[in-house]
């Protein structure tokens, strides 16, 4: 997972309701039923993570062993715990995908005015290809610097308005223009990020304008993460979606550098980066052509296979053909140090508790009997790689998404103990609020609308790959009001996760874990997938949100919704 990063806020309730909620004018009440919660075993929950995370699993790179041991035990489990194979007669999903390993890396070496400045692979900058070749060089390529990277003709904006970019390589601010503002109004939603502000997009971008690089201004506040996360994340293999062009439409190097490496280029070619920041967010900024050049070269060892999704299904009682999704990754990023003591990335908390949640749901679904519609467990692939996994089963769904009425994504438990509140990112987008709304309300918690919008949640885990395609998706995080310690304890507990475990060797199973607060959000989960499955409504988008068109056309189709 892309983990979030919270600060500590004040808890804001989502309105309470009880039963049925009515929507704004022009949409009909709901049927949300109340749901008696079953006990869920939290022993499975414990083994499972622990299983998952153990070293005898290597951190569940695609495509290693440990695959092949994670995805081999994630359908047992599901066997185990009552569920049918979901992709006609089996667990699997086979998700196609190339894994492209850098080494032997040179410098980065910029010239500027007469100065020739070397950077470290590593400490100063990490960088990849997305192209299936032998060896990547880029020489003496020129370097613009292009603001936020946005071409968006809908808001009047481009950041490569009037220069062609062919042989170039791009500079890019992380995030999009308004990441500082206080509200969510704005040209970019103001504080609330969009998906202009992410590195995936900044990326497809910058490859749509011929450039041959693309390199971005690592900051760790509009980022949401430290440089270790981006230096662990983009220093080993990197798997991508089988192409037939072998990536040849892609930028020839795509990486990141330090904020100081990109203050220390700028500032010798006679420009500052604050500056150039601040133009950066004004509409009509042109890009900037630095009078600088940069090179660098690296080996590539491509290799072609096939990952695999895990589905398990629990048929429903009375209108099976109808389905409720419940999703988490099973990856993580494998041996992420080399030479080191501890090399190994086991990913205990992300995302072996949202698998193994997973696995606990599905027990106690199937003990409590089928729902009317049936529920979905779906275990992805290679999410750390940029979604694939769920990427591809949004592209090839076994069940419908006309048919599918809604999920639920987990991704990275939190381990902080119980909470009074959980956090609710993209809230307000769709009617499954108003079922999360009755969940909470049972369960005598309240939401809290993502205190980090800046850094743009929602289009950062495997729901985003449903929710693009119009299936309403729920991201619900773990609370930062803490029954003991309130905010201030959330807000600690986020930043020792942050600091010691998050894409790295420390995130480990813990015997002393407290587990009383995944508890919570298990029945939580467990009333939202259930309420879900025994309602006759088809949650919609809210008005006006990105995604209501879209379902909308599916649900007009022949059968859909």
């Amino acid at each position: 997972m892309i983990r979030r990063i919270l600060a500590a806020t004040a808890v804001l309730a989502l309105a309470a309701c009880n039963v049925a909620v009515s929507e704004p004018e022009g949409d009909a009440a709901l049927d949300i039923p109340e749901i008696e919660v079953p006990e869920i075993s939290i022993e499975t929950m414990k083994e499972a993570t622990r299983i998952l995370s153990s070293d005898e699993f290597e951190g569940r790179l695609p495509g290693t062993a440990g695959e092949e041991k994670t995805v081999a035990y994630i359908a047992e489990q599901f066997e185990k715990a009552g569920l049918e194979p979901g992709n006609n007669g089996s667990w699997f999903q086979d998700v196609p995908l190339v894994e492209i390993t850098g080494r032997d890396f040179a410098p980065l070496t910029v010239k500027a005015d007469g100065e020739t400045m070397n950077f470290d692979f590593g400490e100063d900058w990490v960088g990849v290809s997305y192209r299936e070749t032998p060896t990547t060089k880029v020489e003496n390529s020129e370097l613009v610097f292009v603001g936020y990277g946005i071409n968006a003709p809908e808001k009047n904006w481009n950041d490569y308005a009037g220069i062609d970019m062919t042989g170039k390589t791009a500079v890019i601010l992380i995030n999009d223009p308004d990441y500082e503002a206080e509200a969510l109004e704005g040209t970019f939603n103001g504080k609330a990020m969009t998906y202009y502000g992410r590195w995936t997009y900044k990326y497809e971008e910058a490859a749509r304008q011929g450039a041959t690089g693309a390199i971005i201004v690592h900051d760790t506040y509009p980022a949401s993460y430290p440089w270790t996360t981006v230096k662990n994340s983009w220093s080993g293999p990197q798997a991508y979606a089988q192409r037939a062009d072998g990536g040849a439409d892609q930028t020839v190097m795509n990486g990141w550098v330090q904020k100081a490496v990109a203050e220390q280029i700028l500032e010798a070619t006679g420009h500052s980066l604050a500056e150039l920041s601040a133009a950066a967010k004004k509409k009509g900024f042109k890009p900037v052509p630095l009078g600088a050049t940069v090179s660098t070269a690296f080996e590539n060892d491509a290799r072609t296979f096939t990952s695999k999704n895990v589905i398990g299904v629990l048929p429903g009682a009375e209108r099976p053909e109808e389905y409720v999704l419940h999703t988490a990754h099973w990856d993580h990023l494998g041996r992420c140090a080399p030479g080191e003591e501890d090399e190994i990335c086991n990913g205990a908390i992300d995302n072996a508790t949202g698998t193994a949640a997973l696995i606990a749901l599905a027990e106690a679904h199937a003990k409590a009997g089928p729902a009317d519609r049936s529920l979905v467990f779906l275990a992805v692939t290679a999410e750390e790689q940029g979604l694939l996994g769920s990427e591809y089963y949004g592209a090839n769904p076994v069940f419908p998404l006309e048919q599918t009425v809604g999920g639920v994504n987990m991704d990275a438990l939190s381990l902080a103990g119980p909470a009074k509140d959980v956090t609710v990112v993209g809230p307000d987008k769709s009617q499954l609020d108003d079922f999360l709304t009755a969940a909470l309300t049972a369960e005598e918690r309240v939401g809290t609308p993502n205190p980090s919008p800046e850094a743009g949640y929602y289009y950062r885990s495997d729901h985003f790959s449903m929710a693009k395609r119009g299936l309403p998706m729920l991201y619900v995080d773990g609370g930062q009001d803490l029954v003991e310690g309130g905010t201030e304890a959330g807000a600690a507990y986020e930043a020792r996760y942050r600091d010691t475990a998050y894409h790295a060797a420390g995130d480990e199973y813990d015997e002393n874990w407290d587990w009383s607060g995944v508890e919570q959000d298990l029945r939580l989960f467990y009333r939202l997938g259930r309420m879900l499955g025994m309602s006759t409504s088809w949650p919609n988008w809210r008005e006006g949100d990105e995604f209501r068109r879209i379902r909308d056309e599916a649900c007009a189709a022949d059968g859909g919704c």
